[in-house]
């Protein structure tokens, strides 16, 4: 009996323990889940406060931003994300959609100035978190496909200075931007500031631009050479406009000169020759000016200007080539002045040649073979008139001595020595057969004596090859045509869009360009550039009525009865 009453007891803790452990375990089962739920209810309630604190942020962006445009644009909100596509032009001037001319009228865009945008490249992978680059430009015209917008080349090299992408998107918006006054700009070539009135062809540059934003790359083209020029620092702002202002401008040279394409004048002294080695295929150049109290000098000597060059290398070859303004670089193919003798070359300059006169002149040394040591120097040599004495006249002139015609050389020889001089005209002298020349040479010297099998021209045979070379060897111009010696100068002086003239209405060196596009300049003999340029409006001065310049005289007559 008392064996099962304590089973029975012990049944009875046991269980009243498990039922303990039962209860203690829910209890904590309980607690935790309530913890749980206040941990979840409190993570709920920071995520709902943290979306409202970045709603009210973008919201607060949003607000700003808009206050930012309105006061950029003065009252005109304009903002859209297109692609981007190049299209070729000049100048910064983009093209948009025509949806975005009637949203711009709309706002009254046009009646507030010059239209200007800053432009701003976005990612694609980045759209809406970062913005990589920004450039400004003006608007050339709204035919570009909707949802596009195209760049020319100096926008997309600003907006892309890694390269072009496969696909691109820009934030297009419309800004006003104050009149610059002051410019710093810093080339990355050497010998921009040697281009003679830099600052009037950098002018005409920027006349195809509207806007200028510090961090951009200004490309100037010079006949066949382009210079890159960094905006340093821009005022009053880091963006501004560059139509119908006067900017101050300040041009600085390169950081560092070891990496260029362009070549470097080096200046040349009256008088003190400059040394140097040149390699095959290489320019090296050299300037000098002759101002008008020189000129006088020389004008009034009657003097001459003395370009020598003299190599010092027997297995070497040069060539001299001499330019004067505005052809800044001569080559093979474009000078003025020119030698191609064999060993040591001059070249004289005298008051006959109408090419010759007060200006700046370059001299480029051209290493034609191997590589040669040179030295060239620039000298002025005096040329006192000669007077012409009287000469005692001959007792007997040639015409009445009797004299028989040589049948070798074809010389008129008195004929008391007749049969002598053929006897040994024709054991020493054999004539050239070659069609046209018929020059009596030496029978050892007949061995040397060529001609050139294009132009017929007669050469000693060390020459002939380097006349091949220099005059009938095909030569590439940079407009991509290519021509022999002769017919490449004649292009590259008249028809050469890439050749440099003076525009008769800004007065500016400026590529000739192609053929105007209008068929009434063409007939005027305006160039590209001058079709342009004159389309520009003036002032008349006698009614002031504004006209272009180009019909300007038409109007003087037609109006005002002037000639």
């Amino acid at each position: 009996m008392d064996f099962e009453l304590r089973r029975a007891r012990e049944k009875l803790d046991r269980e009243q323990r498990e039922r303990k452990e039962r209860a203690k375990l829910k209890l904590e089962r309980e607690k935790r889940a309530k913890q749980e739920a206040v941990r979840q209810r409190e993570a709920i309630e920071a995520v709902q406060r943290a979306r409202r604190i970045e709603a009210a942020e973008a919201q607060d962006k949003i607000s700003q931003q808009l206050e930012e445009n309105l006061h950029a644009g003065r009252g005109v909100i304009f903002s859209h994300t297109l692609e981007a596509v190049p299209y070729q032009g000049s100048g910064d001037k983009i093209k948009l959609p025509p949806s975005t001319f009637v949203e711009l009228s709309e706002q009254g865009a046009f009646e507030k100035g010059p239209l200007h945008f800053s432009l701003s490249l976005i990612h694609e992978e980045d759209a809406g978190k970062e913005q990589y680059r920004m450039t400004h430009a003006g608007v050339m015209e709204f035919t570009a496909e909707e949802g596009s917008v195209a760049l020319p080349p100096h926008t997309w090299s600003n907006l892309f200075p890694g390269g072009t992408l496969k696909s691109s998107m820009v934030e297009v918006h419309y800004v006003w931007l104050p009149k610059g006054t002051y410019a710093k700009l810093q080339s990355d070539e050497i010998g921009f500031s040697d281009i003679p009135n830099h600052k009037a062809v950098l002018e005409t540059s920027l006349r195809q631009h509207a806007t200028l934003s510090e961090g951009d790359v200004l490309t100037v083209n010079h006949g066949a050479l382009s210079y890159h020029l960094r905006v340093l620092e821009l005022k009053p702002s880091s963006s501004v406009s560059v139509l119908e202002t006067d900017i101050e401008v300040d041009i600085m040279g390169p950081e560092s000169s070891e990496k260029t394409n362009h070549h470097v004048l080096t200046p040349l002294i009256f008088g003190k020759p400059d040394s140097g080695v040149i390699d095959e295929g290489n320019y090296m150049y050299y300037k000098f000016s002759i101002d008008d109290d020189t000129w006088k000098i020389i004008s009034s000597k009657d003097a001459k200007i003395e370009i020598k060059l003299e190599s010092q290398m027997q297995d070497g070859d040069t060539d001299l080539y001499v330019s004067k303004h505005p052809l800044l670089f001569p080559t093979r193919h474009q000078h003025v002045w020119s030698s191609h003798d064999v060993g040591s070359k001059a070249l004289i300059l005298s008051m006959g040649d109408h090419n010759f006169g007060p200006g700046s002149y370059t001299v480029g040394v051209y290493g034609f073979k191997g590589t040669s040591k040179f030295m060239v120097s620039v000298t002025i040599q005096d040329n006192p008139r000669e007077v012409v004495g009287q000469h005692a006249a001959s007792s007997s002139s040639s015409m009445e001595v009797d004299t028989v015609k040589c049948r070798n050389c074809k010389r008129y020889i008195p004929s008391r020595t007749i049969s002598l001089h053929e006897a040994y005209c024709s054991r020493h002298n054999i004539i050239c057969q070659h069609a046209g020349c018929g020059i009596v040479l030496r029978i050892e010297e007949a061995k040397s004596h060529v001609h050139c099998e294009k132009c017929g021209k007669a050469f000693h045979e060390v020459e002939i090859e380097k006349h091949v070379k220099v005059f009938h060897e095909p030569l590439h111009c940079p407009c991509g045509i290519v021509l022999e010696k002769q017919q490449m100068v004649q292009h590259q002086s008249l028809d050469c869009p890439l050749r440099l003239v003076t525009c008769r209405f800004c007065g500016d060196m400026v590529q000739a360009g192609t053929c105007a596009a209008d068929a009434r300049d063409r007939l005027r003999g305006y160039s590209e550039h001058e079709s342009v340029c004159g389309s520009r409006t003036a002032p008349c001065d006698s009614c002031g009525r504004s006209v272009m310049l180009k019909d300007m005289d038409i109007h003087q007559i037609a109006v005002h009865q002037k000639n």
